[in-house]
């Protein structure tokens, strides 16, 4: 199928769902004032149209060279718009299909009973009616006020234990960070405050997992003073995530095999932003960490995914070459789905794995006893700590933002590691 037919079929799609759901809008305020009605189905088919028109529009306009700002929103709050009003479409399919089973009963009871049932079923209709808008309205709503809360940055302390770890480094601190993604920035005060927050760890050693940018490395060109002040007496040690290689991005001279000059000499110079960071890029290679006599073996991957959606650049084993006789590995390596894909079949003596790409799906609830998101339906390890033997695997949520700009339940994250 062409693409132009699936954007035809979507605008139908959203069309029908837009009449679907004015119906409950329509029966909520049939009773009310003629100005009251007037203004209600006034505001919903402005705001709906207004949705399909950049729907359709969106082939034919240069959407990414929108301010990412302005990208971000109009994008959350159109799809935040589609899935309430699915949300809402669920409870009115459940009162469409129990009226279909009310006619059909109909159809063999007495009168008497038929009587009753239509008294019944109006309340039945009027209470899934309201509550099918209040569902979506407040998922809305929530989605709305997750804005408020991309820059309110967590601290998450873990004290892990290893019979293998050196003793000099025993006490070491670690601080993770992840998901950068400095093209969706828009507020420095609140990313120097989240940087801050990092320095404040006061840590050993800062590990950062991949996905500095978006797609291109000139968004990090106003957040270069920024990052530079992420310091650690053992150093800043870096990875590259699947956002890192511009794969996503339109480049203007991309050629039929796949191939861009622009986006691989984009790949070079985000290279080189890492380096006048003064974080070292771990390319598929290791480094050895040493305390007096004992020692330890950092390994970093570019990105390995056990998806096919997702890019292999990664090349563990390459990494791994010379550090077999270190007794204590940590790996970095963005794409959590690696660990169980490879890392613990093949190489049970990488102690600990750092990760993040997931962001938690930026939404979800993490409170005491309960912990879920829509993640949790395509990630095994979503975020946080995973243990499996004596191997650790630790995912963190993202420091910044990617499409929804916003946090529900799933806040922006700084991990601080302690070792023993």
């Amino acid at each position: 199928m062409r693409p132009g037919s699936n954007s035809f079929l979507l605008v139908i799609f959203l069309l029908l769902l837009d009449i679907y759901v004015f119906q409950a809008v329509r029966a909520i305020v049939y009773m009310s004032s003629p100005r009251v009605r007037t203004i209600t189905y006034s505001t919903y088919w402005i705001i709906s149209i207004a949705c399909l028109i950049t729907v359709v529009l969106l082939p034919y306009i240069k959407w990414h060279n929108w301010p990412t700002t302005v990208r971000s929103y109009v994008l959350a709050i159109i799809i935040g718009l589609v899935v309430a009003k699915l949300l809402a479409a669920v409870f009115l399919l459940l009162d469409d299909a129990r009226r279909g089973i009310t006619w059909i009963i109909r159809k063999f009871s007495a009168p008497k009973d038929v009587t009753m049932e239509a008294v019944n079923g109006l309340t039945r209709s009027q209470f899934l009616n309201r509550l099918g808008l209040i569902a979506g309205g407040s998922l809305f709503a929530t989605l709305v006020y997750g804005f408020s809360n991309k820059y309110n940055y967590h601290v998450h302390k873990i004290k892990l234990n290893f019979k293998n770890l050196p003793a000099a480094f025993k006490g070491m601190r670690i601080v993770q960070i992840s998901d950068i993604h400095s093209g969706s920035f828009a507020n420095r005060e609140a990313v120097l405050k989240g940087v801050k927050m990092i320095n404040d760890q006061k840590p050993d050693l800062v590990l950062f997992t991949g996905d500095l940018v978006n797609d291109r490395a000139t968004e990090m060109e106003q957040w270069m003073d920024v990052f530079r002040q992420v310091k650690a007496p053992m150093g800043v040690y870096s990875t590259l995530g699947n956002h890192d290689y511009g794969d996503y991005y339109p480049w203007p001279d991309k050629q039929p095999n796949g191939y861009s000059a622009m986006q691989h000499e984009n790949l070079e110079t985000l290279k080189k932003v890492h380096a006048d960071l003064g974080w070292r890029l771990m390319m598929n290679e290791n480094t050895i960490l040493q305390k007096g006599e004992d020692k330890i073996a950092l390994l970093g991957v570019e990105n390995w995914s056990a998806m096919s959606r997702f890019p292999k650049y990664g090349d563990l084993k390459r990494a791994y070459e010379g550090v077999a006789d270190v007794p204590f590995k940590i790996l970095m390596s963005h794409d959590p789905t690696h660990w169980d894909a490879q890392i613990r079949p093949e190489y049970p003596d990488i102690a600990l794995t750092l990760a993040g790409h997931t962001h938690g799906m930026q939404f979800g609830i993490e409170i005491p006893g309960i912990r879920w998101s829509p993640a949790q339906y395509i990630y095994k390890e979503w975020a946080g700590l995973y243990k499996e033997g004596e191997q650790c695997l630790y995912v963190n949520r993202g420091f910044g933002f990617l499409g929804y700009p916003g946090r529900v339940g799933v806040l922006p994250e700084i991990t601080v590691i302690d070792l023993a």
